[in-house]
This record gives structure tokens, sequence and C-alpha cells, in this order.
């Protein structure tokens, strides 16, 4: 086991582009850490940096405690395990395994006894002579794994392991992976494009976006605390959805309805530089039917009617889709790329907002539906810099709460409005606000 450090690391490809620029990541010994970010963003280079497979433009790469800049593949003490497995189709799984090993000239009493015990370990015992082709892709990949396990290496490095594989048998082998990392104690860094994936194995996270290291936390910390715009919508799924805020006479105003904002956050809005204009986040599980929301929730919460254009039913949830106007100042450049990577097309008539309710609403699709969110979850970014400033005001019991447009917080009764309007809100304002914007809940 060792630990891996990398300090300033940057990567320039002889034609001139930068694919890692100045990447700084303490991987402590026998810690699982995820890489992960949308294609193009250098994550499997930096992968290929620790593993020697690229040079390092600049920087220092330390592998237990020495410096491996130098070091050849061989001399690093790391497996690595590709997404295309890699395994000689001639070959019996056993010898697959056992390979490296033969042309370290190991004994082969000693060959076969760690082969044994990797095969014990990943449930491949019955399969030792087969060859690839005898096997399915999960069994494929265990023995990739398998070939990396004998090595008994400092570390293990995982470039998209799992990519070749069908949605069921991922989840199974991302279940064996997680299980194998935890019995064998070893460093291990792994590159997914998948944020699922990077949620449910690491211990910690680092999300990179056009080569640049944008934050490395938990997978808690990342969805509740997200430092910008750009990790708040890739961590997540389904994604965060964005929307423009105005702040008007310490007002916020939204597409969804009017909520006053606590001191501190208003002052830190204010002193960001991004004027008026804000870029407010909520999170598909922070909305839900008005109907099935308890009376001491909703006075943490804004009330609103939405037209249903899509609904699907999962099961244990149910996920309605409606539109409302994007506004001026939120097609910026980390939205775009967030878009672009997961498929998203604009309609140019607004933006798709999703929520996630309860399997027991009587929504319906194409209805004019009355809907909650709770504005204690939300995010509120800077259009300019994309950072979240909501961050700010944490510890604030007072952060955000629903009002009406001229400030009062006295109750009143919900009229009707045109939900395709972008200032058309149904809100229900409520005395005894108290909630902390940017905690997802």
């Amino acid at each position: 086991m060792a630990e891996i450090v990398l300090e300033h690391i940057t990567k320039r490809f002889p034609d001139g582009s930068l694919a890692v620029n100045d990447f700084n990541l303490d991987i402590n010994d026998g810690e699982f850490v995820i890489l992960v970010g949308p294609s193009g963003c250098g994550k499997s280079t930096t992968l290929n940096m620790i593993a020697g497979l690229e040079d390092i433009t600049s920087g220092e790469l330390r592998i237990g405690g020495q410096v491996v800049n130098n070091k050849s593949p061989k001399d690093r003490d790391i497996a690595m395990v590709f997404q295309s497995y890699a395994l000689y189709p001639h070959m019996t799984v056993r010898e697959n395994m056992g390979f490296a090993l033969k042309l370290a000239k190991t004994p082969p009493n000693v060959i076969n006894e760690k082969v044994d015990e990797a095969a014990r370990i990943l449930d491949l015992n019955q399969f030792l002579d087969r060859r690839p082709a005898n096997l399915s892709g999960g069994q494929r990949q265990r023995v990739a794994m398998g070939r990396a396990i004998v090595r008994d290496p400092a570390a293990f490095l995982m470039d998209e392991p799992l990519s070749n594989l069908d949605a069921k048998l991922r989840v199974q082998t991302r279940t064996e992976v997680s299980r194998l990392q935890r019995r064998l104690g070893t460093t291990m860094v792994y590159v997914t494009h998948d944020q699922v994936e990077a949620l449910t194995l690491g211990d910690r996270v680092a999300v990179m976006r056009t080569g640049v290291l944008q934050q490395v936390a938990s997978p808690k910390e990342l969805y509740d605390r997200p430092v910008n715009l750009f990790v708040a919508g890739f961590i997540g799924s389904p994604a965060m959805n964005f929307m423009a805020g105005t702040l008007e006479d310490g007002m916020l105003r939204t597409s969804l309805g009017d909520f006053r904002l606590s001191d501190r956050l208003r002052r830190e809005v204010e002193s960001s530089g991004s004027g008026r204009e804000v870029i407010v986040g909520l999170r598909p599980e922070n909305f839900e039917d008005v109907a099935l929301v308890s009376a001491d929730n909703r006075p943490h919460g804004l009330t609103f009617r939405a037209s249903i254009d899509v609904l699907e039913s999962l099961g244990s949830d149910v996920f309605v889709y409606f539109t409302r106007e994007l506004g001026r100042g939120v097609n910026v450049a980390e939205l775009e790329e967030l878009a672009r990577d997961s498929g998203r097309v604009d309609s140019g008539t607004g933006e798709t907002v999703v929520a996630r309710l309860d399997a027991a609403t009587r929504i319906s699709e194409g209805q004019d539906a009355e809907l909650w969110v709770d504005t204690r979850a939300m995010h509120i970014f800077d259009p300019a810099s994309g950072r979240n400033l909501s961050l700010a005001s944490d510890g604030d019991d007072r952060a955000a709460s629903v009002g009406t447009a001229s400030g009062q917080a006295d109750a009143v009764q919900p009229q009707t409005a045109d939900p395709d309007a972008a200032t058309a809100t149904d809100i229900r304002a409520v005395p005894g606000q108290a909630g902390q914007a940017g905690e997802a809940t």
C-alpha cells in the first residue's frame, strides 16, 4: 500500500493543447479515490500519468514517498485495470491471471497459490480452466481485476472498468469492486464518467472540468455543498434544476415565486459583484406534491402551480417534468457544458424542470398541478464565476423565507396564475420561515 501525491501536475501535449492544468491531490494510504468528470476533462490522462503511460510536463508525482516522474510503469509498483479487459484470448483464466508473475520469473508454486487466492476472493474458482471467449462480460472484468490482485501492488488504477457492462451487471460488479477494495485495503484510484458510480464507490471524489480540479470531497459533501455551478449540476441524478433569480428590495424573484433572503446571504450576493442577477439551483428531490406535505413542513417552502408535461412512474418514485423560463444570464459556459454532456437540447422556449415526488401522488400528466419546493435546500450561484454563494450563509438559521412581493410574511391564500409565464407563480407565504439556504436535505 502507498500514498499517492500529485503536486502541481500539468500535462501539455506537443500540439500545445492543455489536458491537465496544475492538478493537486493527496491520496492517503488505503484510500479509494474517484476521478470523475465529462468526456475530455482530463481524468484518464491524470490516471495515465500516475501509471507512467503519459509523461508529466511539469509538477511532481510521488508514490509511497518516492518521486516517480521518470520511472517506467513497471518500476512504480502499481497495477492497472483497463476498460477493454485486455485478456489474452488463447490463455485460460489461470494463465491470464498469473501471466505477469510468470514474466517476473516467480516460482510456479507461488503463482498457483496467488492465483488460487485471487480466484477465491473474486469467486472465479470454477472458471480457472476456461478461456475468455467462454466468459460473460462481468466474469472477464473480474479476471482482469484478478490479474492485478495477484501482483499485490502498492496501488490499483482502474480506467472506467465497468463501461462495457450492461446496466444490471454494472451494478453487481460495482458492488464487488467496493467489497474488494475494503477487503484488500489497497490504495485505489478509479476513473469514471458516471457520477452514480463515483458517489457509491469512493471515499472521496475528485470532480474535473477542462483539465482543472473543481472540488475534492466525500460524496455527501459534494452533493450537499457543491462549491460551484459545475459541480452542482454534474453531481446528482437527475441533475439539479437551474433558473434565473433577481434580487429586488431584499426579495429573490424566480420563475417559481418570490422569497426573502437572510441579511447574511443578501450581503454575500450583493458583495459578489454579480449585480442583481443570480442563478438558483434546486434538486429534484426538493420538490413534492403539496397534498403530501405535512402542515409542519409547509412553512419551510414555497407553493406554486405548474402544468405537467411528462410524468414517469418508477414504482418507488414519480418524476414529473414541467417548463419554466430559464431567464437572462443563465446560459453560462458551465451550464452549456453540462447540457452537452447529458445530451440535453435547448428547446428555445424554456428550461425543463424535473421534480421527484412521492409515489403516493395523485398528479397526472397534463394536469395543472400544485407543487411545493423546500427553499431551505436552495443553492444560489454567481453567474460570472459560478461560485456557490449560499455556502457563505451556512450557520445562519434564517437564510431564506417565503414572502409576498411587498416583503410581508403574512399567510395568504394561493392565487391562480399562469404557470407558463416567467413570473407566474402561486405563492403561499407563511410565517415562521427559518431555513438554511445551501443545505440539501
